[in-house]
């Protein structure tokens, strides 16, 4: 029986480590029938270890999103290994340290528009860079964290994650036309690298030990990946500018 993504080509970036929802959707990607091309910054080399224990090897190529440099010859790299591209995965969030874990009121705007930049507006570029190598459509997927509220310690990604929902609700208004399709999955808090960054994570993820209908947990970050892999193929076909949440149902729990 093949898998549901028989026959797809597609780009992940953000596989940092075993515990990322990259690495989680790249793996399933390969075991559903893909073939894919990891991205990495700013250690390439980190990558192309942790791409070791994927099923299948696969070439790491280096991307900085806000490098136009990087953009521009991107679809020429990916093109020469894939020959083209059905699916773009957005894995890619990045705030300095003083954007987070209670300095929200303080933190300057050099460091907020670094955390808009590498968070949000390049779902855009790296969409667009990609473009031309998804002739006959696709589907791009992106990762975000529940920017419906404020969460503790979160502070300045909450309103690039803001950002990055909008920009995608706007690319899949633009991209339509092109049977190019943009969603992103809402995970839950998952002990990823990303995660360790925050100060205070395990205030932020305790709230899922309280409010989520179904058990979460922490270390397995399947069911994200699960979710991407899903909206990657074509079970979706007429799903656009959507959000699909992976956090246990806690999105839809008040108190």
């Amino acid at each position: 029986m093949s898998g549901i993504l028989e026959g797809k080509r597609v780009l992940i970036t953000g596989v940092l480590t075993e515990s990322s929802i990259a690495f989680h959707t790249a793996k399933l990607a390969q075991e559903q029938g893909a073939e894919i091309i990891l991205t990495a910054f700013p250690r390439p080399t980190l990558t192309e270890r942790i791409a070791k224990k994927l099923p299948k090897p696969t070439k790491v190529i280096e991307l900085d999103v806000t490098n136009d440099e990087h953009l521009g010859r991107l679809a020429d790299v990916v093109g020469e290994e894939l020959g083209g591209l059905d699916g773009v995965v957005h894995s890619i969030g990045f705030a300095p340290q003083d954007a987070l874990g209670g300095n929200f009121l303080n933190t300057p705007f050099e460091s907020v528009a670094t955390a808009m930049h590498v968070s949000a507006f390049s779902l855009k570029s790296l969409t667009m860079a990609c473009l031309p190598l998804m002739q006959n459509g696709g589907s791009v997927v992106g990762l975000t964290f529940d920017a419906q509220y404020a969460w503790p310690q979160y502070d300045w990604m909450g309103p690039a994650k803001a950002a990055l929902e909008a920009t995608s609700r706007y690319m899949a208004r633009d991209l339509g036309k092109q049977n190019v399709r943009c969603n992103l999955i809402s995970a839950g808090p998952l002990g990823s690298m990303a995660a360790k960054s925050i100060p205070g994570f395990s205030e932020l993820a305790s709230v899922w030990d309280h409010r989520a209908p179904l058990e979460w947990d922490l270390k397995d970050p399947e069911p994200a990946g699960r979710g991407v892999v899903a909206l990657l193929s074509d079970w979706f076909p007429k799903t656009t500018g959507e959000i699909v949440h992976v956090d246990g149902g806690l999105h839809a729990i008040g108190a």
